[in-house]
């Protein structure tokens, strides 16, 4: 029995492999194939050698749900909504995200307003029926979208999430006039109070929804060609998985698919090591991400955006930036350094992949700087060119008045300075000392820039796990399935009973264990948690707070809410606290995948070259990071090598390997 982790990156497809039989984990890596990503999966599934009826399982993290939206190349969507509020999603919020840009243009709505048409119907905020639904207005709509050459439909109707029977009843006419078209309805996508986010998710999902389910029903259909019969699995934003058919339905779910992987894998590596409060730093080829973890738990938020929309889909607390191995390095106005967001992909990639990429790259810096080394195939596949990537920065420097090294130099730290922005973002601006939490980097291109970000936030330890470059992968084949479901219903919290508390979550509580057995996951797997979206009264915004289990009393769940705002905003109030939603999380729990210890097969002593460190070329130890014996200290400058990454340790710091293979760097002299 063979399963199977598939992310695709926006330059390479990693593959992790797990033998049921033997406990054996194999990783693979071959180059993305964009846009038919379907092909890069087959590629580096058939590097695996296993057979087709041998493979059972398969978990896939996708770029296609995000590509769409920020690439905005969707579906072309219609939207009905109730009689009068037909901008909804043009006139958006009147918060200014570029406060003192005077030049700052709106940025166009997701649906054209030519699209979004009006009926008649009207719910109250308490779900009853204020205006009933114009039956005949909704077929005209659908007449109008038929001329239009509507993809897909965002039902969007005011209070629906108190009351979905109007939107459930204009759906079903919908899918009897257009048969073909892809319906989202937002009391389905998004059943919370705030129209204009429940509306914004509800079109993002109708925007991504037809690509991502003609890409799942491709890739399942070419596997089943393969004579590839597992059943697929998806990655979710709210780090579990989904199964293809309910991603399909529900995409905007996996706008956050690949990243997701990672966070939950280092979850198990903090259990493993005993660090509760980590840091991840993912770094690919396109961008790199970062995610806080406090207590072995990551934040969740529907705050998120994408793109330009908002999209209060669940999902991980992730920061993403635009700073990747292939991320572009050139000069701005006045002639100043830059660094990203461009990524030159993986066609025709960095200028040393030999593929006619001219512009230079963070790739190409590490090159130039020896910390990459040409002999050495990339991803196992792709051999380094030195002389092209010592053209392509040199071209960069020469308008710089630099060396090459200097040039190089110089991009890696403005890269370094991108990152390390955004995790203080994610801790610094929150009031968290990230001195405080270890550093855990994969990512084809995190181990190589792990110290020096390290560095620059007085972080002393850095985690590197085995399987770096595919431990995104790696995730998706441990993960869990988990589905989180929620309703909006403005309650005063002493105004509440326990029992009536707990007749509200019921609900939630049964349509969660039917997902979860449907999945089939047995009550023993099942685990559900219920959370309540607290504020106090009269505020504009809640916060998302763990019922106690078991619940003393209200004034439990009270405390509990003070304490979290305080831990927060570092302010406790007494004023009284309402309830805006109800929420529950299902997951079904999936067997542990368990780390093999580490077979060092030490070869001899190790080779030496010369890599620049803080512009002075030093000589630096090689070593194979299999080969290396359990236990041992290596002093820097080293580098650390392995199929899908290289590890960096600079001068002042030492590296070690424990007994699963996890590698950690520690800043000399440091506890």
């Amino acid at each position: 029995m063979i399963t199977l982790g598939i992310d695709v990156g926006g330059t390479f497809t990693d593959l992790v492999m797990k033998d049921h039989r033997t406990g054996e984990l194999r990783s693979f890596k071959t180059p993305t194939t964009s846009p038919h990503f379907a092909e890069g999966i087959l590629n580096v599934i058939r590097l695996t050698d296993a057979e087709p009826d041998e493979i059972t399982a398969i978990t896939h993290g996708m770029t296609v749900a995000t590509n769409t939206a920020l690439e905005m190349n969707g579906a072309i969507v219609g939207v009905i909504t109730t009689k009068g509020f037909r901008d909804v999603l043009i006139v958006g919020r009147g918060n200014r995200p570029n406060l003192y840009d005077i030049k700052t243009v709106r940025p166009p709505p997701l649906v054209p307003r030519q699209r979004i048409l009006e009926v008649d119907e009207r719910m109250t905020g308490t779900g009853e029926v204020h205006i009933a639904l114009k039956e005949s207005q909704v077929l005209a709509a659908c007449k109008q979208f038929k001329e239009m050459g509507v993809e897909a439909v965002a039902l969007c109707f005011l209070h629906s999430y108190a009351n979905p029977a109007h939107e459930n009843k204009a759906a079903e006419l919908i899918k009897s006039e257009l048969p073909d078209v892809s319906i989202s309805v937002s009391s389905e996508i998004l059943p919370e109070y705030r129209e204009f986010e429940r509306f914004s998710t509800t079109a993002l999902n109708a925007y991504v929804g037809p690509k991502v389910a003609q890409y799942l029903e491709l890739l399942e259909s070419k596997l089943t060609a393969n004579s590839i019969n597992a059943p697929l699995r998806i990655m979710g934003s709210n780090g579990g998985t989904w199964s293809a058919k309910d991603m399909a339905r529900e995409a905007v779910n996996a706008l956050l698919s690949g990243p997701a992987g990672g966070v939950t894998a280092s979850v198990g590596i903090a259990h493993l090591l005993n660090i509760p409060n980590i840091i991840t730093y993912d770094m690919g080829g396109t961008s790199t991400d970062t995610c806080l973890i406090r207590n072995y738990e990551y934040e969740m938020t529907t705050e998120g955006h994408v793109g330009m929309w908002p999209n209060r889909a669940p999902q991980i607390e992730i920061k993403t930036v635009g700073a990747g191995g292939g991320s572009v390095a050139y000069l701005s106005q006045g002639k100043f350094l830059n660094v990203g967001p461009r990524s030159a992909g993986a066609i025709p990639g960095p200028a040393c992949y030999g593929r006619g990429g001219k512009e230079p790259t963070v790739t190409d810096a590490n090159v130039v700087l020896g910390r990459l080394r040409p002999d050495r195939a990339l991803g196992g596949e792709i051999d380094l060119d030195h002389d092209a990537a010592l053209k392509a920065i040199s071209r960069l420097g020469q308008e710089l008045d630099l060396t090459p090294e200097r040039t190089a130099e110089g991009i890696l730290r403005l890269a370094a300075a991108r990152m390390t922005a955004s995790v203080k973002e994610i801790s610094i601006m929150r009031g968290l000392d990230p001195r405080d939490f270890t550093l855990v980097a994969y990512g084809g291109a995190g181990p190589l820039h792990a110290a020096e970000i390290a560095k620059e936030l007085g972080i002393n330890k850095i985690v590197i796990p085995p399987m770096p470059g595919e431990f995104s992968a790696f995730g998706l084949l441990a993960a869990d399935t988990r589905y989180d479901v929620s309703r909006t219903k403005l309650t005063p919290l002493n105004d509440i009973s326990l029992e009536d508390l707990q007749d509200l979550l019921q609900p939630l509580r049964e349509e969660m264990r039917r997902r979860l057995y449907r999945d089939g996951f047995q009550e023993k797997n099942v685990q559900l948690q219920a959370f309540l979206d607290l504020r106090y009264a009269g505020q504009a915004f809640e916060l998302r707070t763990e019922i106690p289990d078991p619940i003393q009393n209200i004034d439990h769940i009270t405390t509990t809410f003070q304490a979290a705002y305080e831990e927060r905003y570092a302010h406790r109030d007494t004023a009284p606290v309402e309830i805006v939603s109800f929420r529950v999380v299902g997951v079904g729990k999936s067997p542990n995948i368990k780390l093999p210890k580490h077979a060092s097969n030490a070869i001899g002593k190790p080779e030496t070259r010369l890599v620049s460190f803080d512009n002075a070329f030093l000589k630096a130890t090689i070593h194979k990071r299999a080969a290396l014996p359990i236990g041992t200290s290596i002093l820097g400058p080293a580098i650390i090598e392995e199929e899908g990454a290289t590890t960096v340790v600079p001068p002042g710091f030492s590296a070690s390997l424990d007994l699963f293979s996890i590698l950690t760097l520690q800043l000399v002299g440091s506890d």
